[in-house]
């Protein structure tokens, strides 16, 4: 005779089995209580440029996941829009891209739409990870943004996203040091160089282009602190180094600028003939963090902005954490966005820089919007 609670034990495995494999079909987590997390690589970590690591997720309380894409941004670089791969009536495919992970404008140059490094679905491994590269000009902090597409059925589709920062580093030693421009820097009205906009004024700032040239062969940019790299002005009083890499034209006259990483230096010599009007710059204030509801409106507010002379304010906002937002009036003092949606509490951050009228520039200043489901 059978015993009834080995018969019971043997069908609740097998219910059990199914339940598991149900789950792992829909791109389920065995985990109800978890949001959609990058498991893999950690936050903080160390990688080595152009190296492939392997990237994992879990996808929590979400039902119905298709697919997953991975994303790099340089720190606190400008998210842009979150381009996909081009959809067919065929399977979506993982696919990885090496060469570009970036569209650019074709008459600026500026990056404009964010290309996937790795598009992964349930058939990968692990599911909706893989070999994610690292690209192979990256050095410093890098942010990895993973976003995932959820069926809705007849509703169509949903997004999902999951952060973290990493450091990388490449292991070819720096050879040498160089600077993106002409030589030496010609700043004001005797030639300056219209990489850097207007800056024929006192209180203007300006990033650098500033590049290492690896015993890999590659050229990699230097420019961020986060690559290492050390500013040492010859002279406080014209030419001002500011945090995360910015420069200030604080004076006329000449000087030089020197730029130390990993053991090497290079020196440029600048000169400086801007408008000598005494200006000072304008002060950003992006106002204090909030906490809204997935939907709700928010408005940021750039109001408590001020320049010391009282001029009118130009207002130049950006978004460097988080998927990207559709955010309106980015050049007025107060734009807005519509918080998406969340499975868990995301952070939002947004960069606000304010410039007079005569061309002086403020630092960045911040701000966060922390968006609940």
């Amino acid at each position: 005779m059978r015993n009834p609670r080995a018969t019971i034990h043997r069908t609740s495995r097998r219910v059990g089995a199914h339940l598991l494999a149900m789950v792992l079909l829909l791109g389920l987590s065995p985990h109800p209580g978890l949001a959609f997390t990058i498991v893999a690589p950690k936050n903080g970590t160390t990688l080595t440029s152009g190296e492939p690591t392997t990237a994992e997720v879990e996808a929590g309380r979400e039902a119905g996941l298709v697919e997953v894409r991975y994303y790099w941004y340089p720190e606190q670089t400008e998210s842009l829009v979150e381009q996909g791969d081009e959809r067919s009536g065929k399977g979506a495919q993982s696919s990885i891209s090496t060469e570009k992970y970036w569209q650019k404008d074709s008459i600026t140059g500026a990056p404009v739409v964010a290309l996937p490094a790795l598009t992964s679905t349930v058939d990968r491994v692990p599911p909706y990870g893989g070999a994610l590269p690292v690209p192979p000009d990256a050095v410093g902090r890098m942010r990895l943004l993973a976003i995932a597409d959820i069926s809705q059925g007849r509703l169509g589709r949903k997004t999902v996203f999951d952060e973290i920062f990493v450091t990388v580093q490449p292991k070819a030693e720096l050879l040498s040091i160089d600077f993106e421009t002409e030589k030496p820097l010609q700043l004001g009205r005797t030639g300056q160089s219209s990489a850097y906009g207007h800056v024929d004024s006192l209180g203007k700032i300006f990033e650098l282009p500033v590049v290492g040239e690896f015993a890999d062969g590659i050229s990699r940019p230097l420019s961020s602190p986060s690559a290492g790299t050390v500013y040492t002005s010859g002279n406080d009083q014209i030419l001002k180094v500011l945090p995360d890499g910015l420069l200030q034209i604080v004076g006329i006259g000449k000087t030089s600028l020197t730029v130390t990483n990993r053991g090497k230096q290079a020196t440029l010599d600048v000169r400086v003939e801007v408008n000598p009007e005494p200006n000072e710059p304008p002060i950003a204030n992006a106002g204090t963090a909030k906490t809204v509801k997935a939907g709700t409106k928010v408005r940021l507010s750039g109001l408590q902005s001020r320049d010391p002379e009282g001029e009118a304010l130009f207002y130049a906002w950006a978004q460097v954490r988080g998927s990207k937002v559709a955010m309106l009036d980015v050049n007025m003092a107060e734009p807005s966005f519509t918080a998406p949606y969340v499975s868990e509490t995301r952070t939002f951050r947004f960069k606000l820089r304010v410039t007079d009228k005569k061309g002086a520039d403020s630092v960045p200043a911040y701000v966060d919007v922390t968006v609940e489901p």
